[in-house]
This record gives structure tokens, sequence and C-alpha cells, in this order.
């Protein structure tokens, strides 16, 4: 069942959103060739808590995990799509390191990602980033009351198409709230007019993941979603509302 928010708990969430995007601003800007994933995390658990949050992704456990979550943050790197773990990885020059991160204020979920290039990278992995950055814009625009979740897929995944890659597979965004995943799956391809009618109230994760590949991936024993053909990947996540005045990005930079 998709929970539809109210006016005060929507601006509940747009705070939790304000605060998140302050901390992923700033780890953002840590992050250099010879950093540890595991210091970057270290760094968010402090921040979010400064913030008087809680991490939301600590100690939980998604659907198809075989352990509670073991960090604060997921800190993916080239063919790891999502949920990659923070460890004594030194950043190398060429990497491609997705940071997921969420945050809990006031009872209430804010989810969102980005994709950062550790120092020099291809001209076709610039446009992986550029064009799934694009595409979370895309999604972000195809969200609005009226339209489908199928408008939203379409979005993404023609858009990712057209420009030569390909959306990772049998991964989601979703509904947020009072949980950090909820109804509905938000699918990254879908056909204009199908599924689900958007409407005032909704709250969505919306978060485009891409492949150079295939777009096939594959869950390792530590829950880490990878490419199966090993080609890079990156990420892009907004916390989004669908408003009657529009649709609002929650967890704006």
């Amino acid at each position: 069942m998709i929970n539809i928010k109210t006016e005060e708990e929507i601006e509940i969430m747009a705070e939790a959103g304000r605060r998140l995007a302050k901390v992923m601003s700033s780890l953002k800007g840590m992050v250099v060739v010879g950093l540890k994933t595991q210091e970057i995390d270290s760094e968010a658990k402090r921040l979010i808590k400064e913030m008087d949050c809680a991490p939301a992704f600590l100690g939980y456990t998604p659907g198809g995990a075989v352990a509670p979550y073991s960090a604060t943050i997921c800190a993916s790197i080239n063919d790891e799509v999502v949920h990659g773990i923070p460890s004594d990885y030194e950043l190398e020059n060429g990497d491609i390191l997705k940071l997921d991160i969420g945050l809990v204020y006031k009872k209430y979920y804010s989810d969102m990602a980005i994709t950062v290039a550790i120092g020099s990278i291809s001209k076709n992995e610039q446009k992986l980033i550029s064009v799934t950055r694009e595409a979370l814009e895309k999604a972000i625009s195809a969200a609005r009351s009226g339209n489908t979740l199928g408008d939203i897929g379409y979005a993404v995944e023609s858009f990712v198409k057209k420009n030569g890659f390909s959306v990772a597979q049998d991964l989601t965004g979703h509904g947020i709230g009072k949980k950090l995943h909820e109804d509905p799956y938000v699918f990254n391809f879908g056909e204009p007019g199908d599924g689900e009618e958007l409407k005032p109230g909704m709250v969505l994760a919306l978060e485009p993941m891409v492949a150079v590949g295939k777009g096939r991936v594959r869950q390792r024993f530590d829950d880490t979603f990878v490419t199966a053909d090993g080609s890079k990947s990156a990420h892009f996540e907004h916390t989004v509302a669908i408003t009657e005045k529009g649709t609002i990005v929650l967890t704006a930079m």
C-alpha cells in the first residue's frame, strides 16, 4: 500500500532532506585520491549525529540481504552498483565512486546518492556520469501528479539507451517515509501510462543506476550488487515529494 503523506509530514521530510544534502555536500568535498572509504563513512556518521539525526542504513536489512548493513553509507566503486561496504580501500585515480546515504529525522527517512569521479577518468566514463545525472533529472520531470510510474521508468530508460548505456537490471527506486523502503517500487524502465498513477502526497526515492555494459547485475556474498560483465556504473538519487503545486526535490544540494 502506498502511504500518502500530509503537508506536515512532507515538511518534516523536507527538513530531513536539507540536513542530508548538507552531509552529502561535505562528504563530496573531502573525496580525494588516497582517501579510505571507511574514512568517508566515519565522517558521515559524525555529521549525521551532529545534525541530530540517525543513520538510516546502519543495522538495516534490505530485502534479499543476508545480514544487517554494517555501515552508515554505501561506497560503491567502479563495477559495484550499490550497497558497497566502506573499507580500508584507498581511492585510486580513475575510480568511479558512488556515495549513497540516508538518515532519519523525527522518525522520517531521507535518501540520496551521487557519483564522483576520482582524479582522471575516460571521456566515456565522464559521459556515463553525466547521462546518469541527467536521467535522474528526466525521472524528476516525469514524477508529477497525473503521470504514472511507467512514465518515470520510460523517461529514464529511453534516455539512457539513446546515449548508449543500460539501466542496471533488478534494482529500483522506492517509496519512502516512516520506513526507508515503502511501496511502490520505482523501476528505471517502463511504458508511458503504465503502472500506478502518481498523486499528491506520494514521496519517492528516484534513483537511476546505469552501466556501461549490458546492465545485468549479480549479488556478491557481502550483498554488494555489481555489474555481471564487470563494466563500470553510476548512480544518482533524490528523494522527491509530489504535491498539488508540483514536484519538490527534498534532497537538493
